[in-house]
């Protein structure tokens, strides 16, 4: 076989190979999951608590398919949702998305914003995700109507975290929180929410829409058991790890959180027994590049424990 025909070939094998896998990605960023973990944070004696983790909905109204999926999750009756923000795609998404809340928003609930929730999506180069960030911010695209979603979340009775702690009684615990706004634009006021956390409480968590370090850091230090975060779409393209099961590979994180923590459970600082972290890789992606490839969008119940068990 000649030179040519070999080159041909193996182009056309190549562009039928990354043809299907932009195909399965389309397909994929489609397969809502629900995700559970244990967290073993609760004190001695005290009864399982069910908290939701939502995050990075990225929402357009169009989306039906999501939308009934998110209707679904109150059967789960949690007895917490937090919401880590990245929730809106669109101007006119809030009341498809409250609609579809419903029941959970009578559930207790805490919410921060994010980037995403301030400023409406915009096309971009989809290999620019993978790059290191360079620090720019698409902050010159149209304002979305976040004040607006603040005031529905907050009518319904959810805390408003936005740079100030917050107080609830969940399950017949106290738990005591503290969140800032979105770190991936710098409008995170650490100091506004600094020093230690409320040792009466019966759970201590942190709650920040993107895990900067910073952020972990000062939780971590200030003595809460878990933080709680989003943003990292876990990846969205993920490698899968050769050996089998099912295991992959975030290749960025977009923030400075390593890649290895992308999503799921882990300690900060890392391989310390500090505080927990649970990073969602959450629900969507960008309006105009609806692909995630070895990480399927997800919504997460967390099923908090008592500390040994």
């Amino acid at each position: 076989m000649g030179t040519a025909r070999i080159l041909g070939r193996t182009a056309a094998a190549t562009a039928a190979f990354g043809a299907g896998a932009i195909a399965y990605a389309h397909w994929e960023a489609r397969q809502y999951t629900l995700r559970r973990l244990e967290l073993p944070i609760l004190p001695a004696g005290a009864d399982p608590v069910r908290v939701l983790h939502l995050s990075d909905i990225h929402l357009v109204p169009t989306q039906q398919r999501k939308l009934d999926w998110l209707s679904g999750l109150s059967l789960l009756r949690p007895d917490l949702v937090i919401n880590t923000g990245d929730n809106l795609s669109h101007r006119e998404a809030i009341s498809p998305l409250v609609d579809a809340l419903g029941p959970l928003l009578e559930v207790p609930g805490v919410f921060v914003l994010g980037s995403n929730d301030y400023f409406e999506p915009g096309m971009r180069n989809p290999l620019r995700y993978l790059l290191p960030d360079d620090g720019w911010r698409a902050t010159h695209l149209p304002a979305l109507p976040w004040g607006e979603l603040v005031d529905r979340f907050s009518k319904h009775g959810w805390l408003d975290l936005t740079n100030r702690f917050g107080a609830l009684d969940v399950a017949g615990l106290s738990f005591a929180f503290a969140g800032v706004d979105d770190p991936h634009l710098s409008y995170d006021r650490l100091e506004d929410v600094s020093g230690p956390a409320d040792p009466q409480a019966d759970v201590r968590l942190g709650v920040t829409h993107a895990p900067y370090v910073r952020v972990l850091d000062q939780f971590a230090a200030d003595g809460y058991d878990a933080i709680i975060a989003g943003h990292t779409h876990g990846g969205q393209w993920r490698v899968p790890l050769l050996g089998g099961g099912g295991d992959s590979r975030a290749l960025t994180t977009n923030c400075d959180l390593d890649t290895g923590r992308a999503r799921g459970l882990s300690r900060h600082p890392a391989g310390s027994d500090g505080a927990w972290l649970h990073v969602s890789a959450g629900l969507g992606t960008n309006p105009y590049i609806r692909m995630r490839f070895a990480c399927r969008p997800e919504a997460s119940l967390l099923t908090l424990t008592p500390i040994g068990t």
